[in-house]
């Protein structure tokens, strides 16, 4: 069971599936508001600080999940799950390279929704960097990363990530020089197992990269280990 005050919102225009996966949530011990449109998700994120998570249809009247994530995603850091169609795997990696944490196909398992919520709460807080990697700061090829505070900066200038794209970097960067298989990542990282055909944890490192590349323009610091994984190179 989760604590008493972890709110959800969930933003999807299908009453009848948010009134049965609320009522699951809500068994689960979770606080669930509800939105059915990219206009009043907008208004209720206007206290963000309220919600621990947002659960996000990618198909929506007026404007797309795509949009309102589009929109957000540069002031909110807030954790995302988005829900796609069967099959729709450009929305699923589209969806993660705007900032979503996870997806998931609709009709989804509600079971499965909780486990994912659970994962991304759990790696989001603040003792879950314990199990990754050390509580120290670090700092390699002129990169600062303090695990305290989850803040990363670069000449003085702080690198906006995601709860899940920090924890990237920061496993990669505390093993710096070794290979991490994918497979290892997406366990560490995203807590499940890495399946056929699953991009999440490539696109989450795409995204750091990009990220990275903004205040480090002549520095590839993360090294693709082709059918193998990912290294970040020490004195990149």
């Amino acid at each position: 069971m989760m604590s008493e005050q972890t709110r959800l919102l969930m933003v999807d225009d299908d009453t009848e599936l948010c009134e049965l996966i609320g009522d699951y949530l809500e068994n689960e011990g979770f606080l669930v508001e509800f939105a059915h449109n990219a206009d009043d998700a907008q208004h209720k994120l206007q206290r963000a600080e309220r919600y621990q998570l947002m659960i996000l249809d990618v198909m929506m009247p007026g404007r797309s999940g795509m949009d309102l994530l589009q929109e957000i995603r540069p002031r909110l850091q807030l954790p995302v799950i988005m829900l796609t169609g069967r099959g729709e795997d450009i929305d699923r990696i589209l969806g993660l390279e705007m900032g979503a944490d996870d997806y998931l196909s609709k009709p989804c398992n509600p079971r499965e929704l909780v486990a994912r919520i659970k994962a991304i709460l759990r790696r989001a807080g603040p003792k879950e960097h314990q199990t990754l990697f050390p509580d120290q700061p670090v700092s390699e090829a002129g990169i600062q990363l303090d695990p305290g505070i989850r803040e990363v900066r670069i000449a003085q200038q702080t690198l906006e990530l995601t709860g899940t794209e920090f924890n990237v970097l920061a496993y990669l960067m505390n093993n710096a020089g070794t290979v991490i298989s994918k497979e290892q990542l997406t366990e560490l990282v995203l807590h499940r197992k890495l399946t056929a055909y699953d991009r999440a944890i490539d696109v989450h490192v795409s995204r750091v990269r990009q990220k990275l590349g903004k205040l480090l323009p002549n520095s590839d610091v993360i090294k693709t280990v082709r059918g193998v994984g990912y290294q970040f190179v020490r004195g990149a």
